[in-house]
């Protein structure tokens, strides 16, 4: 096979791989190469859905069968995740709303078990898909669609501003863009403040888009590179097939020790970026859901 050849088979097969199931929801047909607003990414949908409903069913269950004694097996490693989102709480707020534990208890297990699809072989379920269910494109790792991660980081958005309106209040919140950062007390120069307005309201405007938009490319910037990688090593190992026993020691065996090596960094990846989404949602929610009980 000629050079350019496997050039182009490489790279139809990373474009493959990195390609979303998507409906065109204007003609209400499969389009993956639709760019526009009308499209839904269903494989990303179906995987974080499925995920959520495993994420509940095992919480809930083990939620019912709690009991005093020792817990073993799953109801331990639950209730250490239970007890490891309090205690960030805790310590980043004592005084936050009672549902800042819960809502971040859910980000962290539920990011965390979009990440870990990505330790599965990339092409396993793909394939499966495309055999069993003539699906031609699969992505199975949610949070390596930025849709989903700004969907995710939209939320907490949202939730900001709730948590805000219920503390302070509409004249709260107004008075609070209004002064922050800047705003004379006293003094002559007092008179300032009237023209510092649209500056802090300015200001104040780019510190919460920033919010969203970090949360949501952080997370997807981390998953997307590495699944990009997977797949890049999954293309080096390929060419052992390419090259008789030299390219089978070189490419295959080498392959597989680079993608062990990569999954088991990965696997320190997954767990710290749930955990930073995790914990940046808390001082956002934290923050404002204590302002009222700082203030007396």
């Amino acid at each position: 096979m000629a050079a350019s050849e496997v050039q182009e088979d490489s790279g139809a097969y990373v474009l493959h791989h990195l390609t979303n199931l998507r409906l065109n929801l204007q003609t209400m047909k499969f389009d993956p190469g639709y760019k526009g607003f009308w499209a839904l990414d269903l494989d990303s949908i179906f995987f974080a859905i499925l995920l959520g409903v495993i994420f509940l069913f095992f919480f809930i269950r083990v939620a019912r069968k709690a009991n005093a004694g020792v817990p073993t097996g799953i109801e331990n490693f639950i209730e250490m995740c239970v007890e490891f989102v309090q205690g960030q709480v805790k310590e980043i707020s004592p005084h936050a709303n009672s549902l800042v534990a819960p809502l971040g208890l859910t980000i962290f297990v539920w990011v965390l078990l979009m990440n870990v699809m990505d330790i599965l072989p990339i092409d396993w379920l793909p394939y499966v898909g495309e055999k069993v269910f003539h699906l031609h494109h699969l992505r199975i790792v949610p949070s390596t669609d930025i849709n989903v991660t700004f969907g995710l980081s939209l939320s907490v958005f949202v939730l900001i501003y709730i948590f805000n309106f219920a503390y302070k209040g509409p004249i709260g919140l107004a008075k609070e863009f209004a002064t922050h950062p800047f705003f004379v007390k006293s003094g002559p120069m007092v008179v300032l403040n009237v023209l510092l307005i649209p500056v802090n309201i300015v200001l104040r405007l780019v510190e919460d888009i920033a919010k969203p938009v970090s949360l949501a490319l952080r997370l997807f910037g981390n998953l997307f590179a590495g699944e990009l990688i997977f797949v890049l090593i999954a293309v080096f190992a390929s060419n052992a097939f390419d090259h008789g026993v030299a390219g089978f020691i070189g490419f295959g065996i080498g392959g597989g020790l680079i993608q062990l090596a990569w999954a088991i960094f990965h696997l320190l990846v997954i767990p710290l970026q749930a955990f930073v989404f995790m914990v940046l949602t808390i001082v956002y929610l934290a923050g404002a859901s204590t302002s009222h009980a700082e203030e007396h």
